[in-house]
């Protein structure tokens, strides 16, 4: 092998190896973000890359991460089984919680609803990770009693945790017929960056919390 040769050679290895560290070292620094959540997160009923939660990863995906373990259907008793799991194998710094619709509208009992809620909140803390919470309303034919206390939980979670938190996630979306599928529980792909502009800014806010910590 000729000096000129050789010297090219170790002028490829080492810029391969400097953009390899480069390309390393960018990916650890980015944030990990795990959402948990259900339909309204999985992106029911159109591509997935029009969903939410795909739009939110091309806006900050200079900085991190989202793993999406959305599950159409998702109870926050499924939620609590899965989670554990979730965090060993993510190690998220930002958990987003998006659970409760389900088990609103199956008429689950609202105590039960906000234990759970409550425990999903503590293994995210246990594991290290900033919560950000999404309310959401569930619809008037449920009764007053029960669609106001399913909200509360909500609310009430929200302030005794101090978490950043979404008030309703489909506010400008719900009452919109033209931005819901035809059956009036999940947004369509218009809907989708109305959703994520309600809630970008609270992960955002959770995302430079960790830069100030």
């Amino acid at each position: 092998m000729t000096q000129t040769k050789f010297k090219r050679l170790f002028l490829l290895l080492i810029s391969l190896t400097l953009y390899t560290q480069s390309t390393i070292a960018s990916t650890t620094l980015k944030s990990r973000i795990l959402i948990l959540g259900d339909s309204l997160s999985a992106a029911y009923g159109i591509p997935y890359e029009q969903g939410w939660v795909a739009l939110a990863q091309k806006e900050i995906d200079d900085k991190a991460i989202i793993t999406n373990a959305s599950i159409s259907g998702e109870t926050t008793v499924g939620g609590l089984q899965s989670l554990p799991g979730h965090l060993e194998r993510v190690q998220p710094d930002v958990v987003v919680i998006e659970l409760g619709a389900n088990d609103g509208l199956r008429g689950f009992p609202l105590p039960g609803i906000k234990n759970n809620l409550q425990a999903l909140v503590d293994l995210s803390k246990q594991a290290n990770a900033k919560v950000v919470l999404l309310g959401i309303h569930i619809p008037p034919n449920y009764g007053k009693r029960y669609t106001e206390g399913f909200y509360q939980n909500f609310l009430n979670i929200a302030e005794q945790n101090e978490l950043e938190f979404v008030p309703f996630m489909l506010d400008g979306v719900a009452l919109k017929s033209e931005l819901m599928q035809s059956d009036r529980l999940h947004p369509n792909a218009d809907g989708q960056p109305i959703i994520l502009n309600n809630v970008l800014p609270a992960i955002t806010r959770a995302l430079d919390e960790l830069h100030a910590d």
